[in-house]
C-alpha cells in the first residue's frame, strides 16, 4: 500500500481540502453515521498525510459534514429538475459529490488550483462526463474550458472565506459574463467568524485565514451585480441531522446567525 500512496505538498487554503476530505471519511466510518461518503472511505488510505489534527478538530469536521448534507440536498434537487445539466464545482479539492449525484446524464467539471488538481488526478483519474480543470477560480480562462453548456449549476464550497472581497467579485463576474442559465450555490462564512480561524485548529495550522464573510445575498454588494437572489440558506438543518439534540434550537435566530451560509442566486 505504501508504494501506491500519494504524498500531497500543499499549504494554506489548498491544504484545507485534505481536512475536509478526512472529515467526511472519518464520519462515514461511524457506526450510526447519517451521511456516508463511500468514495472518501475508499480513497483516504491512498493519501500519505498526517491527519492527526483533523482527527481531533470536531468543530471543523462537524461543520464540513453539516454543509455537505445541505449541499447534497440542494445539488440533488437541481439535478432532479434539470437531469441533463452541467455542474461546475469550483475549488473542488477532493470533493466526491459527483459520485453521489450522478444520474448517468450530467456533465461535471471539477476546478481547482493546478497543484490541487495534480493531487486529485493522481487519486481519482477522472475523465468523460466528470473531468478536471487546473486553474485559479479568479482566472477568466477557466470559462473557455467549460465547453458543455445548457442549464448550469455552480458550486462554490469552502472557498469564499479565503478570498478577498475583490477576488470573490472577480470569480462571480466570470460566471456572470460567460454563462447563461446559471445558478450559484455559494458557501459563505458568517460574518462574525471572519478573522477567527483559530476556532478550527486544523484549519489554523495550515496557515489559511478567514478573510471574507456574508450573512445574506445583500452582503455581497456589487459582487452580486447581474444576479438575483433565490434563497439565503445555511447549514443548520445539516447540523440537526448529525446532532439531533440541536433540533429544539433549530428555529432560533441566534443559531442561524452563527451558522455557515449557503447563498443561492441566479443570473438575472
Amino acid at each position: 500500500m505504501s508504494e501506491k500512496q500519494i504524498k500531497p505538498v500543499l499549504t494554506g487554503s489548498a491544504e484545507t481540502m485534505l481536512q475536509s476530505f478526512y472529515a467526511r471519511a472519518k464520519y462515514s466510518r461511524k457506526k450510526n453515521c447519517r451521511f456516508y461518503d463511500a468514495k472518501a472511505v475508499e480513497l483516504v488510505e491512498k493519501i500519505d498525510y498526517d491527519f492527526s489534527k483533523a482527527e481531533k478538530d470536531s468543530t471543523m469536521s462537524g461543520g464540513v459534514i453539516a454543509r455537505t448534507i445541505v449541499f447534497d440536498e440542494l445539488v440533488r434537487d437541481f439535478i432532479a429538475k434539470n437531469p441533463d445539466c452541467t455542474v461546475v464545482n469550483i475549488a473542488c479539492g477532493l470533493d466526491t459529490r459527483f459520485y453521489r449525484m450522478d444520474n448517468g446524464r450530467i456533465t461535471w467539471y471539477n476546478i481547482d488550483l493546478p497543484e490541487t488538481i495534480q493531487v486529485r488526478d493522481a487519486i481519482y483519474g477522472e475523465s468523460g462526463r466528470v473531468s478536471t480543470i487546473g486553474i485559479s477560480a479568479t482566472d477568466p480562462a477557466w470559462a473557455e474550458k467549460v465547453t458543455k453548456r445548457g442549464k448550469m449549476l455552480f458550486i462554490i464550497e469552502g472557498l469564499s472565506m479565503y478570498l478577498t472581497p475583490e477576488e470573490n467579485a472577480q470569480m462571480l463576474s466570470i460566471i456572470r459574463d460567460n454563462f447563461d442559465n446559471a445558478t450559484v450555490l455559494l458557501e459563505c462564512l458568517a460574518k462574525k467568524w471572519v478573522n477567527k480561524e483559530h476556532t478550527e485548529k486544523s484549519i489554523r495550522d495550515t496557515g489559511a485565514k478567514f478573510i471574507f464573510g456574508a450573512d445574506t445575498f445583500d452582503d455581497l454588494g456589487s459582487a452580486a451585480k447581474g444576479f438575483r437572489r433565490v434563497k439565503d440558506d445555511d447549514i443548520v438543518r445539516g447540523m440537526t441531522v448529525i446532532m439531533p439534540y440541536l433540533k429544539p434550537f433549530a428555529n432560533l435566530k441566534l443559531v442561524h446567525k452563527a451558522a455557515q451560509k449557503i447563498l443561492i442566486f441566479e443570473k438575472a
